[in-house]
């Protein structure tokens, strides 16, 4: 057997997503793969690998596999890098395909925390019988849930650096000014800096409109050599490079925490890898469960000075007509809350020119994160529609 020279995603698959009832997360991953394949114009017997996110409870990638009638596989996996998860996955896929461990793999992701009758905030709610040891003293004080670490990590940026909340509503009107273009998305409504400002705090600074959404569905990319890519009939998204970065930032006096990210680290490998710089990147799909998150990853990855994110969002390079268009279709502040492959979904939509209304200009290179945990791990992914070099 040949080993391709390089790596592409070549199919992706997306379900229903937002308020999506009545299918289980594994079933939603059974037809984001289904879709994929049929995307990529291959069939379920051609994967021969599969990597799945966490979160579906049981054993959810041999179950997964019996699901699609999956046979033989020669890589099989559950990943969990929380928000980093589908770059973390989609590297593995790409050196699997490069060793020859697998010539074509599928990674999912699929979540159903949306309950009906039940509020959005109630999704990821923790029992408060849960909190014991070291962490209920945190609960005592009221760091209770993720938006309260990371009102504490937006928080430490500000008092470092002035970052301003009116800085960050720049990205939610920015984001969203991106969805409404998007007919995927679920928030669609223009926003104003005022909308933001009188939107209720979450956990201060952090507002409302600061905060990403919860959505139920699943998405899946299918990853395999370019060799086997200029066969298929969609266009080929070229993988570039990709990289990861765990801090292991402890939230404590005298750490970095808040103030930088894995997005340093794993970017640097990434364009490395790729052979590029910052200057070089077109679009950026980053992952933005808070608006925080977006300003802090532009820093880390060079595209403005430490400390000096918030001035460039404010700047307007992130929207529409920008001169970094960021999140353009939404992200998950405004489209859909599918972890990482929030991000690596619009990449591929914008990599083939599938963008529509929301199309960027230029996309010969786009930049990916995943961010997880709180800003635990970091993914990174370099893409383009042009093979490496050509």
């Amino acid at each position: 057997m040949s080993i391709p020279r390089g790596t592409s995603i070549v199919g992706l698959g997306m379900t229903e997503l937002g308020k999506v009832y009545g299918r289980s997360p594994r079933r939603l991953a059974a037809d984001a793969v289904r879709l994929a394949a049929r995307d990529a114009g291959l069939a379920l017997a051609d994967v021969d690998g599969l990597l799945v996110s966490h979160g579906m409870g049981g054993s959810p990638g041999i179950e997964l596999a019996a699901a699609l009638g999956l046979r033989d596989l020669r890589l099989l996996s559950q990943v969990n890098s929380f928000g980093a998860t589908a770059g973390a996955m989609v590297s593995y896929a790409a050196m699997a395909v490069l060793s020859g461990t697998a010539t074509t793999v599928a990674c999912v992701f699929a979540d159903a925390p949306l309950k009906p009758k039940q509020s959005a905030g109630s999704a990821y709610n923790r029992d408060a019988r849960e909190w014991y040891g070291f962490g209920g003293m945190t609960a005592a004080l009221g760091l209770r849930s993720v938006n309260s670490f990371y009102a504490l990590a937006a928080q430490r940026h500000m008092a470092r650096y002035g970052t301003t909340s009116e800085q960050l509503g720049a990205i939610a009107v920015s984001t969203r000014e991106w969805a409404s273009r998007n007919p995927l998305a679920q928030m669609r409504d223009p926003i104003t800096l005022e909308d933001h400002q009188n939107s209720r705090w979450v956990s201060e600074p952090l507002h409302l409109l600061d905060c990403c959404l919860v959505s139920n569905g699943a998405i899946a990319v299918i990853v395999t050599g370019d060799d086997r890519a200029r066969d298929l009939p969609r266009p080929p998204v070229h993988l570039w490079g990709w990289g990861q970065g765990h801090p292991g930032h402890r939230k404590e006096r005298g750490s970095d925490f808040g103030l930088t990210t894995g997005a340093a680290s794993s970017g640097a490998t990434a364009m490395k890898m790729a052979g590029i710089t910052p200057s070089d990147v077109d679009v950026c799909e980053l992952y933005d469960c808070y608006t925080y998150t977006v300003l802090v990853s532009l820093e880390d990855y060079g595209f403005c000075a430490k400390g000096e994110g918030g001035a460039f969002a404010a700047s307007g390079a992130l929207g529409p007509g920008g001169s970094l268009p960021t999140n353009t279709g939404g992200g998950q502040l405004s489209a859909y809350y599918m972890w990482g492959m929030t991000p690596l979904s619009e990449a591929v939509i914008q990599a083939r020119g599938d963008g529509g209304e929301r199309q960027a200009p230029s996309t010969d290179v786009i930049l990916v994160s995943g961010n997880g945990g709180i800003l635990d791990h970091h993914a990174t992914l370099i893409v383009s529609p042009h093979r490496k070099g050509a």
